[in-house]
């Protein structure tokens, strides 16, 4: 009996180890509040090229359901809050939703979240009660249909859920939201959703640039902040503003609801008063950030702890109100270059200067030969397709056919991408299944082109811009000025009880 209690005992404890260690995930956005981006087929190529595995989307649009089919990109959905009122009315409204708008596309499209409702205390309180009986109804809907355990349902919060955010062990929901906030609260422990939280240090820093160093919201500070009643350091403003959180939720005694970053991220272009919306300070935020996440840092508080973080957003989208900043915020622009080089291994290393590395000047784009089948075989198609590569030359009985395998015909496409494109690093990237060499490539007859020079063999011809897609999501505008966390020098900091 002893025996039989050590070992339940340690398989126990391994479950719960690895329970613990599990590997953090990074995701980014899809907002489609623009009326110039490409169709939702090429963003998915877009997004295979780049080895992303995680998508948050805002509604449940048809023709992007049906794009992420059959991809095993994990999809985040969502109900907006212009919907609440239906979804909490009646029980039906949920059940039909369900059958209509995402039944039809699952498992092929493999859901995982739906969030119901977006910052909720920015909208008015009306809308706000109405958001934890829809949850119940979806979550109801859910059940009928077998898929409760597979789809999670949640609501996603801006800061100003909280009253107080600095120090971070100070951290404590406002509570004029507590009417809907506790019932909320108790449904996602009960069904061990997590608790959706859009962070962004940018704000605070724009607004409070006094208080508020550019290097401690980019993660690059060398210095510390302290906080008072802990004696934890901190050294860049997302663990501050994560660990608020963590704080608040343990002050309700609700230590078992995770918290996953629904939004974050940085804009590369602003109006002239936002001086920190660069291209560089963007590149330098996301890529500290997607490191962060994936070697499992932690926070103070929480040290080593998995937190799944979304990146804010795939595209700039042209018709989002406010300040320049908002139109801003992409990763990419509408016709799929790049606004800036990310790598979403959290491996790589940054390089705005789009140099190319030969000893002479010179390199070549070429396959990773530790790359899947898979995941060169998306890289191909996009390159072949959305890239406006002409892939003509390694057809049947043209130069570079042979040999007749997937790494050879991969890096030629990924050659003539990265040469028509700048040779750049991230022209090169195909979401880390392409790597740059100082050795020439060509053999026989099949030549590489460089940058500037011509292929003996083909022409790349300038493709026509994207087709434009008509789609479009109502995406709500941020209104941050009010609910910022400001870090005070630290001789200013006065110790709070919680």
């Amino acid at each position: 009996m002893s025996r039989g209690f050590k070992l339940i005992f340690a398989v126990f404890l391994l479950l719960m180890i690895l329970g613990i260690c599990r590997a953090s995930k990074v995701g980014v956005c899809y907002g489609r509040n623009a009326d110039d981006l490409p169709t939702p087929d090429k963003v998915v190529q877009l997004i295979q090229m780049h080895n992303i595995k995680y998508v948050r989307i805002y509604d449940t649009n048809i023709q992007v359901l049906k794009a992420f089919a059959n991809t095993g990109i994990e999809l985040m959905i969502g109900i907006p809050n212009s919907d609440l009122l239906p979804f909490a009315q009646f029980q039906s409204n949920a059940n039909t939703w369900l059958k209509n708008s995402v039944l039809p596309y699952y498992p092929a499209t493999k859901i995982t979240y739906i969030t119901v409702g977006a910052e909720l205390t920015e909208a008015p309180n009306s809308t706000s009660a109405l958001v934890v009986p829809a949850m119940q109804n979806v979550l109801t809907a859910l059940k009928r249909a077998g898929l409760h355990k597979r789809i999670k349902v949640s609501s996603t919060h801006s800061l100003g859920v909280l009253s107080r955010s600095f120090p971070p062990s100070a951290g404590a929901f406002n509570s004029s939201h507590a009417f809907f906030l506790k019932p909320m609260l108790e449904f996602l422990a009960e069904n061990r959703s997590p608790f959706m939280i859009d962070l962004y240090p940018y704000y605070a820093y724009r607004d409070s640039s006094t208080n508020v160093s550019l290097d401690y919201a980019l993660f690059e500070a060398s210095s510390e902040v302290i906080d008072p009643n802990t004696g934890l350091l901190y050294t860049n403003m997302f663990d501050a503003q994560l660990d608020a959180i963590n704080y608040a939720l343990m002050a309700l005694n609700f230590k078992t609801v995770n918290i996953m970053v629904t939004e974050t991220g940085w804009p590369s272009k602003g109006s002239p008063k936002e001086t920190a919306a660069t291209p560089d300070n963007a590149q330098t935020y996301n890529t500290n950030l997607i490191r962060y996440v994936v070697n499992n840092t932690g926070t103070p508080a929480k040290p080593g702890g998995a937190v799944d973080v979304y990146v804010f957003s795939l595209f700039n989208e042209n018709r989002k109100p406010g300040l320049a900043s908002e139109r801003n915020w992409g990763l990419f622009f509408p016709d799929q270059t790049s606004v800036y080089n990310l790598d979403f291994t959290g491996k790589g290393v940054v390089d705005m200067t789009g140099n190319t590395t030969g000893s002479n000047g010179t390199s070549w784009c070429i396959a990773s030969s530790s790359a899947s089948e898979a995941d060169l075989q998306n890289a191909l198609s996009w390159a072949c397709g959305s890239g406006n590569v002409d892939c003509s030359a390694i057809q049947p009985s043209q130069p570079c056919f042979e040999p007749d395998n997937l790494a050879s015909h991969a890096s030629y496409a990924f050659n003539s991408y990265y040469q028509q494109n700048g040779a750049t690093d991230i022209a090169c990237s195909f979401g880390g299944v392409g790597v740059r060499t100082n050795k020439n490539p060509s053999y026989d007859n099949c030549l590489y082109a460089t940058t500037g020079g011509k292929k003996a063999i083909a022409s790349n011809a300038t493709a026509a811009s994207p087709t434009k897609s008509s789609s479009s999501s109502p995406q709500r505008s941020y209104q941050w000025t009010q609910h910022l966390l400001v870090v005070f020098p630290l001789f200013l900091l006065v110790p709070f009880e919680i």
